[in-house]
């Protein structure tokens, strides 16, 4: 038996050492850098204690980025979630070719999130404005990237398109697992559809809602990659999310030190926001039962 679990231990050892060396290791280096004016090209550095963190929140490109970000996250959160459930419960349904159409939903997530920018970045600068043009929607013809009040509209399409697939299967994974006796039930007590949603789905779902609303929220969140595809974070910087700025001014303004202070500030609010959606949706699913 000892053999066997020692033989267990030396197992996931690579995999250990693998993360570690990769992202823990990492990451420590980034928060020893924050405490420091290192700007990522020089050999020398000097420590500046916390210098750093005091200016990020002096930061008006930091507000205006933080802005942005949770505006995009909570419109993507909510969306996602509404659509990703409205489209569960329709194929949990009794459809035909309802395995043909899971799979038409889920294809979304498998491509990559640049290849969906990039082809939405073409739609939106070429194929759509024509729509507008022939439907005779001044809105619509002109590219909405471009617009730096309306851009930001045009990631949240993007992100949610993608988002809904995963999120979807959860729910179908949660519909699953509701009886069908509690909905006959209903059905003899003569319960209206709208409230059998209220009554019993909605309820049964509450462990689901919260994973579908934590995931969501932390991908809002962590929004980069729809942003290097469609915008750039332009127009100026009007849809430049934390994680760009981040990413821009550390490794190509001269300011690693700088922004690893920021990146340390952004993942003590991304693990508070994601407890508080925790404990208050877990909070939710106990008044439930």
């Amino acid at each position: 038996m000892t053999k066997r679990r020692t033989a267990f231990y030396l197992m996931t050892l690579p995999a250990l050492l693998l993360f570690f060396a990769f992202h823990t290791y990492p990451a420590l280096q980034g928060i020893f850098y924050a405490f420091t004016n290192w700007d990522g090209f020089s050999d020398g550095y000097e420590f500046v204690g916390l210098k750093n963190f005091i200016n990020v929140f002096k930061d008006s490109n930091v507000l205006e980025s933080y802005i942005f970000t949770f505006k995009y996250a909570i419109a993507a959160t909510i969306l996602i979630n509404v659509i990703s459930l409205v489209i569960a419960l329709g194929l949990n349904s009794k459809i035909k070719a309802k395995n043909f159409f899971r799979a038409v939903y889920f294809l979304p997530n498998v491509l990559g999130v640049l290849i969906i920018g990039y082809i939405f970045n073409y739609l939106f600068s070429n194929a759509f404005p024509v729509w507008g043009e022939k439907l005779g929607s001044e809105f619509f013809s002109t590219n909405l990237l471009g617009n730096a009040d309306w851009a930001w509209a045009g990631i949240v399409i993007v992100g949610v398109w993608q988002s809904i697939a995963y999120n979807t299967i959860l729910y179908l994974a949660g519909l699953q697992t509701i009886p069908n006796d509690l909905y006959e039930a209903s059905s003899l007590d003569g319960a209206s559809k709208w409230k059998e949603f209220w009554k019993i789905t909605f309820p049964m779902l509450a462990s689901f809602f919260t994973i579908n609303m934590v995931l969501a929220m932390k991908g809002g969140l962590m929004v980069f990659d729809q942003i290097i595809a469609l915008t750039g974070g332009g127009p100026g910087t009007s849809t430049r999310s934390i994680a760009l700025l981040i990413y821009q001014g550390g490794f190509t303004g001269g300011e690693f030190a700088y922004q690893s202070a920021n990146a340390v500030i952004y993942f003590i609010v991304i693990v508070a926001i994601s407890l508080f959606q925790i404990k208050v949706l877990q909070r939710r699913e106990l008044d439930q039962l």
